[in-house]
């Protein structure tokens, strides 16, 4: 667990601050087109429990972004469970590895590129299988792609640049 879980909490409002941008004065009368949708429709009285679970929603993805961005963790899952023993000859390669590769990929930009990455290669295939299924159009899986390239590349970035992992001891 990583010495400063807070930061799954902050990226976990990235969807939020995104969405009220994107889906408000950016593309709000597109995506209502796109959905069919009327200021009616979303006048509902649902948006408290939308936005709650909009967060909790993001807090599953931010959990999962450092298995995507950071390819540390995967080195240490490699090495599970040994790793976690106390003077293991698996926890001292693990830390002489982290000691001269611990830094490497990890930046901002890096984690957008894998945010990115999982929005073209996951998000777009599934939203557009959902699309052809409900005969909704392109634009429709456009503008719903754009918000996630969006805020998946820096919900990545933000978790890849700051997300601190203490080494076992």
């Amino acid at each position: 667990m990583p010495t400063n879980f807070y930061w799954f909490f902050i990226a976990a409002l990235v969807p939020l601050m995104v969405g009220s941008l994107y889906y408000g004065p950016i593309l709000g009368k597109a995506w209502m087109s796109a959905n069919n949708l009327t200021e009616k429709d979303l006048d509902d009285g649902r948006l408290p429990r939308i936005l709650a679970l909009t967060y909790v929603m993001g807090l599953f993805i931010a959990f999962f972004m450092p298995v995507v961005a950071i390819h540390q963790g995967s080195v240490f899952a490699l090495m599970m469970p040994e790793v976690m023993e106390s003077g293991s000859a698996a926890q001292a390669t693990f830390n002489s590895l982290m000691a001269d590769y611990g830094d490497s990929y990890r930046s901002f930009s890096h984690g957008a590129i894998h945010g990115i990455m999982l929005a073209l290669l996951l998000v777009w295939p599934v939203l557009s299988i959902n699309a052809m299924f409900e005969r909704a159009g392109w634009k429709y899986v456009a503008i719903h792609v754009g918000y996630w390239v969006i805020t998946l590349a820096l919900m990545g970035g933000l978790l890849c640049q700051f997300l601190d992992y203490p080494l076992p001891s």
